[in-house]
């Protein structure tokens, strides 16, 4: 049903027909979500159209049938949708629990240290065709768009630069 047809019903609802003033609400309900949705948070949705459908309840008795209802009701639902931004507001969003589960990030940090002193030991063409490719995944024909090079001297670079790695972790004593 359309929003002009509400103003019938809500007229129909304060004159005691309580099946108007469900399938009112009903229609409402669905039109304060969309409304809602587009300027809420999501969880924040549910929480604002009740308030608003209690608002409506509450303030039926000052509808005036002589005036289109979707206005009263936009009305309704801006103070509603500025009381839950208010809200929103006072909710302390510096706080955080005690028990935040932190990972721990020690490992994948040197890690990445090891990996860039290793790769600054490698040609700038090698360590740029190793990164894209084996580390960030791009392919060999997206490698060599990017670089310039063919696919075979990127296919190169990467097969030269990794022999060199694994010649340079050789000799380091301290790897495990």
């Amino acid at each position: 049903m359309a929003p002009d047809s509400w103003s019938g019903l809500m007229e129909a609802a304060q004159n005691g027909h309580g099946g108007a003033y469900r399938r009112l609400l009903g229609e409402t309900s669905e039109w304060l979500t969309r409304y809602f949705e587009r300027r809420l948070p999501p969880g924040e949705v549910d929480d604002a159209v009740q308030e608003t459908l209690l608002a409506i309840h509450r303030r039926r008795h000052t509808y005036d049938p002589r005036y289109p209802f979707a206005p009263w009701l936009a009305a309704i639902a801006k103070n509603k949708w500025v009381d839950q931004l208010r809200s929103l507001a006072r909710r302390s969003a510096d706080e955080l629990p005690d028990a935040i589960a932190t990972g721990d990030h020690e490992a994948a940090v040197v890690s990445s240290s090891v990996l860039a002193s290793l790769l600054d030991q490698l040609r700038p063409v090698q360590a740029q065709a190793i990164l894209l490719v084996k580390v960030q995944g791009y392919s060999i024909d997206e490698a060599s768009a990017q670089t310039g090079l063919s696919p075979s001297a990127v296919k190169m670079n990467i097969h030269r630069g990794l022999a060199r790695l694994t010649a340079l972790i050789e000799k380091t004593p301290d790897v495990e």
